[in-house]
């Protein structure tokens, strides 16, 4: 364990050309969308923290359910501004897509963060009707694939209510990032390492869960999606590895926009 460099691990820009460029990308991609999108409830409260947020875009054509998109970052960067542009594609196959920022840390730990992404999702299923697609990036897609734990915080109405959930190059066994410079922000401490890892917890028998990757990842990522589909594949009925060719960690998330993608057609349930 020692000699294994554990912020070269998950280190991923260093490892994509131009990877320092993306979250500038992402942003304006963001700002372009809601410009034109003709429909959505920006900055709705979901609690009494400042990033305690969430925004609603609507579809033009009246709503088959809600999918929620949850951020990455290593719960320690980002808010839902960079993000609203991957909504697209949800929404124009007839989907409300609702995108919440939470509270960082170092000021909050892992564990609140899951707390809080139950919570802006209990908020959202008051406000939609019909099945609930969870989907997250990196940090985010751990974070919905915590949601379906047996020991989530989500109610057992809104449990039943889930559909899918897509994990897009998610985290999910967090032991080993107690080993990073990033743990000082993050205070992991065993005990929480391993109650916030979906890979070392029960899941909800009913849940679908799909683990999404770019062949181009870091070996830890594809690691990740193959550690969590092993731990849960004789939990649940329908558990999928995704090795989507091509894709890195930075732009596996981009074709959210094409209604008409893998990915999104995957997010929605079209075969």
């Amino acid at each position: 364990m020692n000699c294994i460099d554990w912020d070269d691990v998950f280190a991923n820009a260093t490892y994509i050309k131009d990877g320092t460029s993306y979250p500038d990308r992402w942003r304006r991609s963001a700002a372009a969308f809601i410009a034109t999108h003709e429909s959505m409830d920006l900055d709705v409260s979901y609690g009494a923290h400042a990033r305690q947020k969430l925004d609603v875009f609507w579809p033009a054509s009246d709503a088959k359910g809600l999918v929620c998109f949850v951020h990455g970052g290593y719960w320690l960067d980002f808010d839902k501004s960079y993000w609203s542009h991957l909504a697209e594609g949800a929404n124009t196959d007839g989907w409300v897509v609702a995108i919440p920022s939470y509270v960082l840390a170092p000021e909050v730990r892992i564990s609140d963060i899951s707390r809080m992404i139950a919570r802006a999702i209990e908020h959202c299923c008051e406000q939609v009707d019909g099945p609930i697609i969870l989907t997250g990036h990196s940090a985010g897609g751990h974070l919905v694939t915590r949601m379906v734990c047996e020991n989530s915080k989500l109610s057992a109405c809104t449990r039943a209510r889930i559909a899918r959930v897509v994990s897009i190059s998610g985290l999910h066994d967090l032991r080993n990032l107690r080993h990073t410079k990033m743990n000082e922000q993050l205070q992991l401490e065993l005990d929480e390492a391993i109650e916030e890892s979906p890979a070392l917890q029960e899941p909800i028998s009913s849940a679908r869960v799909i683990c999404w990757v770019g062949s181009h990842e870091r070996p830890e990522f594809l690691s990740q999606a193959t550690t969590l589909c092993d731990a849960w594949k004789n939990k649940l009925a329908d558990i999928q590895l995704v090795v989507e060719p091509g894709r890195h960690h930075f732009n596996v998330i981009a074709s959210l926009t094409n209604p008409e993608s893998s990915l999104t057609r995957t997010v929605v349930g079209i075969d």
